[in-house]
């Protein structure tokens, strides 16, 4: 009986998908980073950013965040800021290789206000090459 109740866990263990490494698609990649975000894994979020990461505002075509050094720096101190910081996705879209998430977060640096994001992430080779933000 051990023996059957050990190869139904293992087989169901391996059947279950992960997204790092194995040509995830564009969604699974974001997603995994949104999860990790709401879970303020520094590591985990970090992990699924390719070593070049930039960060553009929207409006005027500014980058406000490039490298991972720089973007770890900035996410580390947020989330050691942010206790309850929690993203929704209100609106998800993707197409070919980039993902738009219209995102409702809360919690950040402590506060109780709601702020709206709309997030362009570029995905390549299973890595976040690009974030593009728009702000109301």
């Amino acid at each position: 009986m051990k023996a059957v109740y050990f190869t139904i866990v293992f087989t169901t263990f391996l059947a279950i998908p992960t997204t790092m490494g194995q040509n995830s698609t564009p969604e699974q990649v974001v997603q995994q980073n949104l999860d990790f975000y709401n879970q303020r894994d520094i590591e985990g979020f970090m992990g699924l950013f390719s070593e070049d990461i930039v960060f553009y505002n929207f409006d005027d075509h500014t980058i406000t965040a490039s490298g991972r050094d720089e973007v770890r720096k900035l996410y580390t101190a947020l989330f050691d800021a942010s206790p309850t910081l929690h993203s929704t996705i209100l609106k998800r879209i993707v197409f070919d290789h980039k993902v738009i998430d219209h995102e409702c977060i809360v919690g950040r640096k402590g506060l109780a206000d709601i702020l709206e994001l709309v997030l362009i992430y570029e995905v390549k080779n299973d890595k976040i090459y690009k974030v593009t933000v728009m702000r109301k």
